[in-house]
């Protein structure tokens, strides 16, 4: 493991620990969808392979305390990468699930995270995430009381389908894509996830482990362009989108 940044300082000023913001990537899943031998964060693109890139771009946020990486148990492309020897660069190992994945981490963060500082997580595979999107989640949510994510409102009609055939049409003026990172304070967003997971409750984000105690999470609307890699289709469209965003 990388090295091993120190909690929080107290602010001289005010007596008090400053809040710091962590970074969270789950990173052990291997993308069966892609159809590929290698898992997909570490498929090239732009001459990178898709997890520098959006450890680049996280590392790039200069409040940022650190990154945790979540990897499977077995993974052997990670020394590879030049971001696997950043000194804010941490890495544990993940679990079955996304959330499993999430959870270790943040119990890898115990001992330098405090209880209520910031914790963001960010898939892998979104590696168009910009430096602008993160920095504005952590103006926007650094005081309230709950936080949010990062996401888009629909603007396609939506149909609810059961066996080919469909049965409404939501109102999508209500409906958001939810993208990440999504921003919680770290003992808040650890005892949702293992709330969820004593309960036998399946959270496909961490916004809805929050949501499961009552919670109303702020939404924050992103870029369109913070895609995630899925399906191959997705990579020469991120490596389009990189492109572009190099000359905004």
């Amino acid at each position: 493991m990388n090295a091993d940044p120190k909690s929080g300082e107290a602010d001289p000023k005010s007596g008090e620990a400053e809040t710091r913001f962590w970074i969270v990537v789950p990173a052990a899943g291997v993308g069966k969808r892609m159809g590929t031998d290698i898992p997909k964060q570490y498929l090239e693109v732009a001459g990178k392979p898709v997890l520098q890139h959006t450890l680049e771009r996280l590392l790039s946020v200069r409040r940022v305390a650190a990154v945790m990486v979540a990897l499977g148990a077995d993974d052997e492309f990670w020394p590879e990468l030049p971001c696997s020897r950043e000194p804010r660069v941490l890495t544990t190992v993940g679990g079955r699930e996304r959330a499993d994945s999430v959870l270790n981490a943040l119990a890898a963060l115990a001992g330098r995270a405090a209880d209520g500082d910031w914790v963001l997580v960010h898939d892998a595979a979104r590696l168009c995430i910009t430096r602008e999107d993160v920095e504005r989640l952590m103006e926007v949510l650094e005081d309230h009381p709950v936080g949010g994510i990062l996401a888009l409102p629909v603007t396609d009609t939506l149909k609810e389908v059961e066996h080919g055939a469909i049965q409404g049409s939501p109102d999508r003026s209500r409906i958001w894509r939810a993208l990440t990172p999504q921003m919680f304070r770290y003992r808040a967003l650890r005892e949702a996830l293992e709330s969820a997971a004593k309960h036998g409750l399946t959270v496909t984000d961490e916004a809805s482990a929050l949501e499961l105690l009552g919670q109303s999470p702020r939404v924050v609307e992103g870029r369109p362009d913070n895609i995630k890699i899925t399906r191959p289709e997705d990579l020469p469209l991120a490596a389009f989108y990189l492109e572009r965003q190099c000359f905004e």
